[in-house]
């Protein structure tokens, strides 16, 4: 069993019942009070960041994580199914094990997928994606004074909010986060 002392970034532990991730830690000796490490973790199937208090040699569950890389081959009704580079062993993942940004996913595209033993945790797809514009209205000359914002629809089938110069055809950065417009790729 792990203590306190063996925090650093990127360690990977089971606290409430959930994997957090260690992002950073502080070990916090305030005089004659008792020592604690103060520690900001990142929910490994959330993403939602919290700040917490450990006691100085608290005991903690380390959990091993194993990163490898995935390509996106297809969507197969609610399951994607991914094949490791190096051994083209096929898998297939819940979509909500996917999670957000999963509509943004083009084949081949290389991800991330984490495992927890055999327990597939959490799969992170690139931040950016460049993206061709299958269908949009043509913008209207003169109307560049506002921040006018039109619909487009993607390659992929998602729909993003895009400036008015964008035309049927250009190719978008996305970022995967939000869902919206970066700038157009050459």
């Amino acid at each position: 069993m792990a203590t306190t002392s063996d925090f650093r970034p990127g360690l990977t532990i089971r606290y409430n019942n959930d994997l957090w991730t260690i992002v950073e830690f502080q070990h916090v000796n305030p005089g004659n009070w008792r020592a604690f490490v103060r520690a900001k973790m990142k929910n490994i199937k959330t993403g939602q960041v919290i700040e917490n208090r450990f006691r100085a040699g608290q005991d903690v569950d380390v959990v091993r994580i194993e990163q490898r890389a995935y390509q996106y081959l297809y969507r197969d009704g609610d399951m994607f199914v991914f094949m490791e580079n190096d051994t083209f062993e096929q898998i297939q993942v819940p979509e909500e094990v996917v999670g957000e940004g999963s509509d943004l996913l083009k084949e081949n595209e290389t991800v991330q997928i984490f495992f927890n033993g055999t327990e597939i945790t959490a799969v992170e797809i690139p931040i950016f994606v460049s993206l061709r514009v299958v269908e949009t209205e043509p913008g209207l000359k003169g109307d560049s004074v506002n921040n006018v914002m039109k619909a487009a629809k993607l390659e992929t089938g998602a729909t993003v909010n895009v400036p008015l110069f964008v035309n049927e055809g250009d190719m978008l950065k996305i970022d995967t986060r939000t869902a919206s417009y970066v700038e157009r790729v050459k």
